[in-house]
């Protein structure tokens, strides 16, 4: 990385340490039990939160997965990324249509799984990204669904790897992955710069 993109990234993990990590007891949207939570959503729904993560993953994604035509992700998480980077992007000159993965069809309307892909064809290839990656359930979600409309998945960015499975889970299903950061380095970050209280 250059000195701008070290610069990027520092700024972005001391804001996700201390906005985004909180030292409690959770259960995950895997029905798993935590000690802690990442809730991203405080950063990418933030203008310069979100633009950091812009820069970050969109640099992964021009280095690690080239010649795709439309990023997307599951709701809820991958919604305001999904939105960043084909922004960013445009700025660039390149022109990705964004998706959004369901949780499941809509039952009224057009009963749609997916939202978007109004002018990408079958065969091309696509991007999925989200926020938090923990089992990989969710991403897995959104590969299977595009798979299912004929696109080709070239592999998945996640802003943050909880190491709990997922990236075992994506390569068995051989969906090439990179992450922008690990749960351990946001931790770390956390405690020290949020040291406990003393009572």
């Amino acid at each position: 990385m250059n000195p701008s993109s070290d610069r990027t990234r520092l700024a972005l993990l001391e804001l996700l340490a201390t906005h985004a990590f909180e030292r409690r007891k959770v259960i995950l949207s895997s029905g798993r039990e935590s000690s802690f939570y990442c809730d991203c959503r405080k950063v990418t729904l933030h203008p310069k939160g979100l633009r950091l993560c812009a820069e970050l993953m969109f640099e992964l994604y021009r280095s690690n997965f080239p010649r795709v035509s439309a990023i997307g992700g599951p709701t809820l998480g991958a919604d305001p990324l999904v939105a960043a980077l084909i922004l960013r992007a445009l700025e660039e000159g390149e022109v990705l249509e964004g998706f959004i993965v369901r949780k499941e069809a809509k039952s009224h309307g057009t009963g749609r799984l997916i939202e978007g892909l109004t002018s990408v064809g079958k065969g091309a290839g696509v991007l999925i990204v989200e926020d938090v990656l923990t089992t990989g359930a969710s991403v897995l979600h959104a590969v299977r669904a595009a798979q299912n409309e004929g696109l080709e998945v070239r592999g998945a960015i996640v802003l943050v790897d909880r190491l709990e499975g997922g990236s075992e889970a994506l390569e068995k299903a051989r969906i090439p992955l990179r992450s922008v950061f690990t749960i351990s380095e946001i931790a770390e970050t956390h405690d020290r710069l949020m040291p406990p209280h003393l009572s």
